[in-house]
């Protein structure tokens, strides 16, 4: 990421990640196709009630994984191989510190987080018995993140979209498996999940392992270095609470959807989820740009910074239109994965599509919110992406409670594009403060050297 063009370089890298999040989104989509087409609306419904605390544990995961992976691309680009490794270790311990208290904490809080969310009565019990498995194991999710982000700071995209497909494949005959061989219904899509996720973690870290000796962990490497740890929490946490704030939004706007009753659960449900799947160009496009602004400010190449920012610009605005326009020819077929149009009513059918047609017309801000939040994080800022991110969860709570009373389902759909603009078109005056600041600090520091010398 420190030599070369930088479109080919982060073109390059966004390709195989956006495929790899398309095939994690597709085998995520899958729990729910499944049981919408095999178990029933209701039960289609139980996981769709349950989207925002799994977006709370899949976004921390992310967050917390992308900001560790950060410091191990900022030691790579700097030719500090032993820095790497142990912040490799380190990383591998705060990770399992902290699916042990997660998993501790929201297991026992599944039940009442569901109830104060006010989930229909008729689906609660089957949305208490996924999420609750989900949180169980809760680790599998963010070791597999951990080590993807891992490889992916090092240049190495490819790798994890492999185990995702692995994941994939194993995700869909479990699930398979475990709902129409052992008729387990929500829990068993659960279950499928977390041993996918396992599976793939496990693979991961051995390749990882064999493919790069620079890992291989030495015994004093796993001796706790409260300052390595304070560093990595300092970016990881802020960018894992940052994907928690995000999802404590997403929550809100649920509570705004359960109050029109199951069935619009259900349309929500699959309307968000063809949205996700078909916006998974933008975190991959900002994870390129991360790795790439990590790499280059280990370097200290900042020219070289601002033209990488200049390009992922243009490529995520012509992604979007792309998007945008995929997303209108899509929305009818994709529904139809999910809902069995004969035997589903028509009004859910066609609450989804109309939850389609009305995001896609805001995918440049959501865009801008990936490639700068993330790039951000990339250059070492916790602050920018959680002020960013408590934009959005307040933007999104006034549209929860207020456009619904209005405007009804409909203004439910306005909730997230209306978060979308508010924090999507203040972050770039963040990334330029960032980066001038940057810059002076480091100009700084080498006219003291050269005054000393």
């Amino acid at each position: 990421m420190t030599k070369g063009p930088a479109a080919r370089l982060v073109l390059s890298f966004t390709i195989p990640l956006f495929f790899g999040n398309l095939f994690q989104q597709l085998y995520a989509m899958v729990d729910t196709i499944i049981v919408g087409r095999f178990v029933g609306v209701e039960a289609l419904a139980a996981v769709g009630a349950t989207g925002g605390f799994s977006f709370m544990v899949i976004g921390f995961a992310q967050g917390l994984t992308a900001g560790f992976s950060v410091i191990i691309s900022q030691r790579f680009g700097a030719k500090d191989m032993d820095g790497v490794r142990k912040a490799f270790a380190q990383s591998f311990i705060c990770s399992a510190l902290l699916s042990l208290l997660l998993a501790a904490v929201f297991g026992f809080l599944s039940m009442p987080l569901l109830r104060l969310i006010q989930t229909p009565e008729n689906i609660i019990s089957d949305a208490n018995d996924y999420i609750l498995i989900i949180y169980l194991g809760i680790g599998t999710s963010i070791f597999y993140n951990l080590f993807s982000s891992i490889l992916r700071a090092v240049g190495d995209g490819k790798s994890p979209v492999i185990f995702l497909l692995i994941s994939s494949a194993l995700n869909v005959v479990l699930d398979l498996f475990f709902v129409i061989t052992v008729p387990l219904a929500c829990a068993g899509v659960a279950i499928a999940t977390v041993l996918a996720q396992g599976i793939s973690a496990v693979i991961s870290l051995i390749y990882i392992w064999k493919r790069f000796p620079m890992f291989r962990i030495r015994k004093d490497d796993w001796s706790p270095d409260i300052r390595q740890i304070g560093h990595l929490l300092r970016i990881g946490i802020p960018g894992a609470v940052q994907f928690s704030v995000c999802a404590v939004g997403v929550i809100i706007v649920q509570i705004a959807i359960n109050g029109f009753g199951s069935d619009a659960v259900a349309a929500y449900s699959v309307g968000s989820k063809i949205e996700t799947l078909m916006t998974q160009f933008f975190p991959a496009l900002g994870m390129a740009i991360s790795t790439y602004a990590g790499q280059n400010l280990g370097a200290l190449d900042f020219p070289r910074i601002r033209k990488g920012f200049r390009t992922a610009f243009i490529i995520m605005a012509a992604g979007a239109a792309i998007t945008s326009l995929l997303s209108w020819l899509l929305a009818d077929p994709l529904t139809g994965l999910f809902l069995d149009r004969e035997a589903t009513a028509p009004e859910i059918i066609a609450m989804s599509e109309q939850y389609v047609h009305t995001v896609l017309w805001f995918f440049i801000p959501l865009g801008m919110i990936f490639l700068y939040r993330t790039g951000c994080q990339g250059l070492g800022s916790g602050a920018i992406p959680m002020i960013s991110s408590l934009i959005e969860l307040g933007m999104r709570c006034v549209a929860a409670f207020t456009l619904p009373l209005a405007f009804g389902y409909a203004g439910i759909c306005f909730a997230s594009p209306f978060a979308w603009l508010s924090a999507g078109l203040v972050l770039p005056f963040f990334y330029f403060r960032l980066i001038r600041n940057i810059e002076g600090k480091y100009a700084r520091q080498l006219t003291r050297i050269r005054d000393f010398c």
